[in-house]
């Protein structure tokens, strides 16, 4: 490949989020390569440069002019050597990359990694056109589920590519007894945190103490509405003794250690998550952490592939609760499925996949 990689990743503006993890898990797979990756990041990007890779951070965007910001960068690196790699790409990005280039763009110089496709009449008429002005643009997509509607619209270079897993990830195997109930990751709506708070006050109902880890920290990128406030004040008036809340940004490390002995709860919106790639069941596979998950979801069909968890069909507090005591009757079998079906992602999944669809 000719010149270097440059990586932009505008949401990227600290510790937090999988687009860390995403990033770092790509520049992994470089190491020993030879290949010079750039990352434009936020302000506040964090980014641990894996040994013998060679990476440079730009701290450039700021998070309130972060578009405006975009387009002049690709405007950039478009008249500049190497590829482009949008590592979370939307809409947007399309329309900022051909605002930019100002003509067809050249083979293999811009390559978008889009987690998640949700269309509708007026984003499909905004991608068929974008397909036809610009025929050499790359879309790189997880699942089929994402890559096909691209192809449908016209889009000649699809590609599917898994989600980059470290191969380091998970390398001990686990030995924790069952310990906590975990809802990890960014408190959503789409993420059903509200069934977890019905969950957490049915456990106080009962007079359970079985501890349960929540983190409430907003999305990586400072979002929390006021349906997700009005879910943080009816938690604490709850008042259950088992609850421990994380608020603050964890560490990479920290963040890890929250899935050990965990049974990790993912009461995910059906619609939002039948095809799209969670991160955190990613995680808590590598931790061989077990998981509850609704049917219908890319989660429940990779718990049910690898019998890494309870797929549920009903996320009321009594039907979530069923799984969890499933799962901890016999937590050690459902901990080892788990963690070797972690085992078989992280060579399916593995970065180098990514890297060379980008390089070759």
């Amino acid at each position: 490949m000719e010149g270097s990689l440059h990586v932009v990743e505008p949401t990227l503006d600290s510790s937090a989020g999988h687009c860390r993890s995403f990033v770092e898990n790509l520049c992994r797979a470089s190491a020993g390569l030879g290949v010079a990756i750039h990352v434009w990041a936020g302000r506040h990007a964090e980014l641990t440069v894996p040994e013998g890779a060679t990476v440079t951070l730009h701290r450039h965007f700021f998070r309130r002019i972060r578009r405006f910001q975009s387009y002049f960068l690709y405007r950039r690196l478009l008249r500049g050597p190497g590829r482009i790699l949008v590592s979370t790409a939307g809409r947007i990005d399309l329309a900022l990359l051909t605002m930019a280039a100002g003509a067809p763009l050249p083979p293999r110089k811009a390559f978008l990694f889009f987690h998640w496709l949700h269309p509708s009449p007026k984003k499909a008429a905004f991608l068929r056109e974008t397909a036809r002005r610009q025929p050499e643009l790359v879309v790189l997509a997880p699942i089929p589920q994402v890559a096909e509607p691209f192809r449908e619209f016209g889009f000649r270079n699809v590609q599917l590519v898994p989600y980059p897993v470290a191969q380091s990830a998970g390398a001990a195997k686990p030995n924790a007894s069952f310990d906590h109930l975990l809802f990890a990751g960014a408190p959503r709506k789409d993420k059903g945190f509200e069934h977890i708070v019905s969950l957490i006050a049915r456990l106080k109902e009962t007079g359970e103490t079985v501890p349960f880890v929540v983190q409430t920290s907003a999305s990586h990128y400072g979002k929390e509405d006021s349906f997700i406030r009005d879910q943080f004040a009816r938690l604490a008036a709850i008042g259950y003794p088992g609850l421990r809340t994380v608020s603050e940004t964890l560490s990479p490390a920290e963040y890890a250690k929250l899935f050990e002995g965990a049974i990790c709860l993912q009461p995910y919106d059906r619609a939002t998550f039948a095809g799209r790639v969670s991160g955190v069941t990613l995680d808590a596979l590598a931790a061989g952490a077990p998981m509850v998950v609704p049917d219908g979801t890319w989660n429940a069909r990779v718990a049910g592939t690898h019998g890494a968890g309870v797929v549920v069909d009903d996320l009321s507090p009594d039907a979530l609760l069923a799984a969890v005591n499933a799962i901890r009757n016999d937590y050690a079998s459902f901990r080892d499925r788990a963690w070797a079906g972690g085992g078989r992602m992280r060579q399916s999944n593995d970065a180098a996949r990514l890297l060379e669809a980008l390089t070759s």
